[in-house]
């Protein structure tokens, strides 16, 4: 009972036990009201009101002070579940010790309940990681250690420790292991920084694989040969230190050749085949070579030149021709018509080393000392070898400017494979040129004067030229063909000759122009076509015009080499180079430039292998230059299709002929020969279908249809093609 009811029953009994005499007195009492009394009441209901509600709100709070004189319930183990201060603030009010009412009978009886959910953590100004709002960042446990979250689906699956480690092959290395006492990974260098393993979509994912992880990963873990992903063998770790780095490259270059060629009957035939010097044309070729490039650097070459640098480069070389004719592999008829030859030569050894840095925008001065690759123009008409040498280089003007100062002492060359041999050629060259890129900017406008590049070039080349035979026992040096060597007044035949080049590279608003012009002065000490010494002076020019439509470039095609109209003068005006290899008018796909062949009745060739020059020399690696040539004229356009993201295709026709002939009718001992050669069509698709340069497939097919003058050489009006398909594969 409460207090208003313990009054109430108070005031019926004192009305039962009062006298009337009383109840009269109480009425008259009761019926004048003095403020006094008023104000007394007031006081007692408020007090009666404060009292009630006072015991309405004690029994709440004073019931669970007297729980924990029970039994305490044995507590539950603490799960590692972060725990927020606001979740820690809701335990210290009342309301927090809820759960302790709960120890009746009836409810002990429920199954124990599931503990709660880890709660999402509030969202926080704070800088996603990589990867997008699904990545879920490292959390800190109450005991101190850190634990990357992941829906509890990390690396330690299928028994793999959580680990921290970068994310290409770095080798043999120790796994980086967090402090448990720390938030902080340990890192030796900034190259080799750690990422956990870490699954994008693991809430999906309904099956699990014994390997490890099969499904999407935001981070992917390289391998030993994967050439694609961060790998310390393609100089994305440091090898040494923090600063050395070490690069392997492996070439396989496959050719599968087939072609058609004036082949000479030699002094044996196995048969007829019309012609009276001519025999057989068909060919077959087979080449494999596979080059290993091994580079150790020191730098940090994101953003400046290596400090230093060691390079060693072998390759090898199996190959196979197959002819119809004999005489054609070998200069013994023994060998029948097919030969087989391997060769293993060191194209790249060398030592490079940046000396300084000219300008605060890394513009540099280096040199460079072995066996090195050099292309002194653009599109590689004069010079484009690797033999031994020492070259300086450099740049300026934030790389507006550069230069190249090269000495090379020559290797001699394999026959049939065209690598190096480590044996003295006795030919030495001297290269000097300039490159002034973005040339019309100070007189121009910016959108016409920016894009095009000048080459302002010097070479000398001496070529003492002692005796030779290759290795398939012909004579390569000194040419014996045309008059008796030894007949002039001096036996000794010695090449010297001077080069001066200009050229220019780029586009000029949406035109785009490249143009080479070569003026050749020197002595040749006994030239064995005009049988006397010589005085050399000849020109070379080339154009290529172009412009682009979208994907589709349309293009032309110039060239001039001069010829010599006097074979037997003492002043030798044929053109002819150092070494080329020139990419023009088709390049490898042209039949002109790819294939070889001999000029009639002589040890000459008149179309060298990878050579657009009529120079008459009797090798272009092996041979010496030789500038008493008819020289060549070379007309036509073509077009350059990206035809996809992983198919280009080239299309050109040419029109070829000679600018003097008249060298030609003194060797064969013909009196007249016409000056029209023949046209090449030429076709080439290039297949990448990795989008990258790891796997390339070169397909390749030209036509050549023999005019007049080439008629009038080989007596055949037959239409010469070749086809071949190239596979290069490149870790």
């Amino acid at each position: 009972m409460n207090t208003r009811n313990f009054v109430s029953l108070g005031l019926i009994a004192g009305f039962l036990m009062a006298t009337p005499a009383n109840l009269v007195f109480a009425q008259d009492k009761e019926a004048p009201k003095t403020d006094e009394t008023k104000k007394a009441e007031e006081a007692k209901t408020d007090a009666a009101k404060a009292a009630d509600t006072a015991k309405k709100e004690a029994p709440k709070a004073e019931e669970p002070k007297a729980k924990p004189k029970r039994r305490p319930r044995r507590p539950r183990p603490k799960r590692d579940v972060p725990e927020k201060a606001d979740d820690a603030a809701k335990k210290e009010e009342p309301k927090a010790e809820e759960p302790k009412a709960k120890a009746s009978k009836k409810r002990r009886r429920k199954p124990r309940p599931k503990p709660k959910k880890k709660p999402k953590p509030e969202a926080k100004p704070e800088a996603k990681p990589a990867g997008g709002d699904n990545v879920k960042v490292e959390e800190k446990k109450p005991d101190g250690t850190v634990a990357p979250a992941n829906s509890g689906k990390l690396a330690v699956e299928s028994g793999m420790e959580n680990t921290y480690q970068p994310l290409g092959y770095v080798g043999p290395y120790s796994k980086f292991r967090p402090d448990p006492k720390s938030d902080t990974v340990p890192v030796p260098n900034r190259w080799l920084l750690p990422f956990p393993r870490w699954e994008r979509y693991a809430a999906f994912r309904k099956e699990e694989s014994a390997t490890g992880w099969t499904y999407d990963y935001p981070y992917s873990r390289g391998g030993l040969l994967d050439p694609y992903q961060q790998n310390i063998l393609k100089g994305d770790y440091p090898i040494i230190g923090d600063d050395i780095f070490f690069v392997m490259t492996i070439i396989s270059d496959t050719i599968l050749e087939q072609r058609t060629a004036p082949t000479p009957r030699g002094i044996a035939s196995r048969d007829d085949f019309g012609e009276e010097f001519f025999g057989e044309p068909a060919q077959n070729f087979i080449a494999q070579t596979v080059i290993a490039s091994f580079e150790l650097f020191k730098g940090d070459t994101a953003f400046r030149p290596r400090d230093w640098e060691v390079r060693f480069t072998p390759a090898f070389n199996l190959n196979y021709l197959e002819l119809q004719e004999f005489n054609g592999v070998n200069i013994d008829v023994r060998d029948e018509r097919t030969r087989l030859d391997y060769h293993v030569g060191i194209q790249e050894l060398f030592y490079e080393y940046h000396v300084m840095d000219v300008s605060e925008n890394y513009d540099f001065f280096s040199f460079r000392f072995g066996i090195q690759g050099f292309v002194s123009d653009f599109r590689g008409f004069l010079y484009s070898e690797n033999q031994p040498g020492v070259r300086l280089s450099g740049n300026y003007f934030s790389n507006r400017l550069a230069y190249n100062v090269a000495f090379f002492y020559f290797l001699e060359k394999d026959t049939n494979s065209g690598l190096n041999e480590l044996k003295d050629r006795r030919q030495q060259v001297f290269i000097a040129n300039v490159i002034w890129q973005d040339a019309f900017r100070e007189f121009l406008d910016e959108d016409l004067g920016e894009g095009f590049t000048l080459l302002l070039s010097y070479h000398y080349n001496r070529d003492a030229g002692d005796q030779q035979f290759d290795e398939n026992g012909f004579n390569v040096r000194p040419g014996r063909f045309g008059r008796p060597f030894g007949s002039g007044p001096s036996e000794e035949h010695t090449v010297r000759v001077h080069y001066i080049g200009l050229a220019g590279e780029g586009h000029i608003g949406r035109f785009n122009l490249t143009f080479e012009y070569f003026f050749a002065f020197g002595k040749d000490t006994f030239n064995p076509i005009a049988g006397r010494p010589v005085n050399i002076s000849a020109q070379f020019f080339m154009a290529e015009p172009s412009v682009d439509f979208d994907w589709l470039r349309v293009k032309g095609n110039f060239l001039y080499a001069q010829g010599d109209p006097d074979p037997e003068s003492s002043r030798a005006t044929g053109f002819d180079t150092i070494v080329d290899n020139p990419n023009f008018a088709g390049a490898e796909d042209s039949f002109y430039q790819r294939q070889s062949v001999i000029l009639p009745q002589t040890t000459t060739i008149l179309l060298q292998r990878f050579s657009f020059f009529n120079s008459l020399r009797t090798g272009k690696n092996e041979g010496q230059a030789n500038f008493v040539n008819p020289g060549l004229i070379l007309m036509g356009g073509g077009l350059d299709a990206r035809v996809s993201p992983t198919i280009r295709a080239e299309f050109n026709i040419n029109y070829l002929l000679f600018d003097r002939p008249e060298s030609t009718e003194l060797l064969v001992f013909q009196r007249e020969v016409d000056r029209t050669l023949g046209v090449d069509y030429n076709l080439g698709i290039q297949y990448r279908p990795l989008l990258t340069d790891n796997v390339i497939i070169n397909i390749g097919a030209a036509l050549f249809q023999p005019l007049n003058g080439f008629q009038d050489l080989y007596e055949s009006k037959n239409t010469l093609y070749q086809g071949f398909i190239e596979l290069v594969l490149v870790y």
